[in-house]
């Protein structure tokens, strides 16, 4: 599959999305790279980062991926550099998904680069080893929260999410640039935490482990094969369904600590690996459940595109 050929169904999910997470707790797998700074949570409010724009260690990114219909219905994705240049948060930069933040030699829609190119991108954006970053997108922050992982993923923890992003920015009436960016690129040193993104053969040997816990990240209707999004209906067999949306109220920011808590459970140390249909609804899931304290998650951030496409991986519908 394409990166311009994402099923119309998750898609349409995506577009309606605006995210951001609840409550911090400790980093998963392997001791954090660096200190955190405290002054800044990982999910931060519009008027914090109103309060902070000038601060001269602050890269702040846009992370938005546009989703397009055209006149056939036909659903794809695009950069949102187009909408990043009509209007940003001042001082902001853009972080191409759809560019050079996934894998241009994978069939695989938004696979991850090496943690070398990811962290030389990075660089390229001005986040070096002792700067602050703060992420949004147009949607809210569901793409947002994907490179956030990938960043906690190659060891960086001094990042967040920006509360309801773009549009809660927007609805506030704060001011938007068009002006481009100055950025002095800087060196952002990798230090992998290998146990945060899960593969095929981590997912199918979970499946009879009591220990980890599936979670789909997918609509109610796709995990139990009511519509089909990708090329079989269902979901990994063992999952849960947790609905990514599940955790937002109704203006795109999340739940309270305890309503999170009723949705994702307590059990803090059992392994938890999420998934969607290509690892991005999994990322904001699993940004929450780090947020909550979980401490030992992991995205499957090939998704249902690998998994589905290959008959010898069970799923099931009820």
């Amino acid at each position: 599959m394409s990166l311009q050929a994402f099923p119309r169904l998750f898609l349409g999910l995506i577009a309606a999305l605006s995210m951001t997470a609840a409550y911090s707790g400790p980093d998963p797998q392997v001791p954090p790279a660096q200190d955190v700074d405290v002054a800044m949570d990982s999910l931060v409010s519009t008027e914090w980062l109103s309060q902070h724009l000038d601060d001269p260690d602050l890269v702040i990114l846009d992370c938005t991926v546009l989703v397009k219909e055209d006149d056939q219905g036909n659903v794809r994705t695009v950069s949102g550099k187009s909408n990043f240049d009509t209007g940003h948060i001042p001082g902001a930069g853009f972080a191409d998904l759809m560019g050079d933040l996934s894998d241009p030699d994978s069939e695989l829609g938004f696979a991850v680069p090496t943690p070398e190119q990811f962290a030389r991108v990075m660089g390229a954006l001005g986040v070096g080893d002792d700067s602050r970053v703060v992420l949004y997108d147009a949607s809210g922050t569901v793409w947002a929260a994907r490179v956030w992982w990938m960043l906690r993923w190659v060891g960086f923890d001094r990042v967040a999410l920006l509360d309801g992003g773009l549009k809660a920015w927007t609805a506030e009436g704060r001011p938007l640039s068009t002006e481009a960016p100055v950025v002095t690129a800087r060196t952002l040193t990798p230090a992998v935490r290998p146990g945060m993104i899960a593969d095929r053969d981590e997912v199918f040997a979970s499946i009879n482990d009591d220990a980890v816990t599936l979670i789909d990240s997918l609509p109610a209707a796709s995990y139990r094969g009511e519509m089909t999004m990708y090329p079989r209906p269902g979901h990994i067999t063992g999952a849960i369904n947790i609905p990514v949306f599940s955790a937002f109220d109704e203006t795109g920011h999340y739940k309270s600590r305890d309503e999170l808590e009723a949705i994702f459970g307590s059990d803090h140390d059992a392994r938890k690996i999420t998934y969607c249909g290509g690892g991005i609804a999994a990322s904001s899931n699993a940004f929450a459940l780090t947020r909550l304290g979980f401490k030992d998650v992991a995205v499957y951030t090939a998704s249902l595109q690998e998994w589905a496409a290959d008959p010898a991986n069970p799923m099931e519908t009820e």
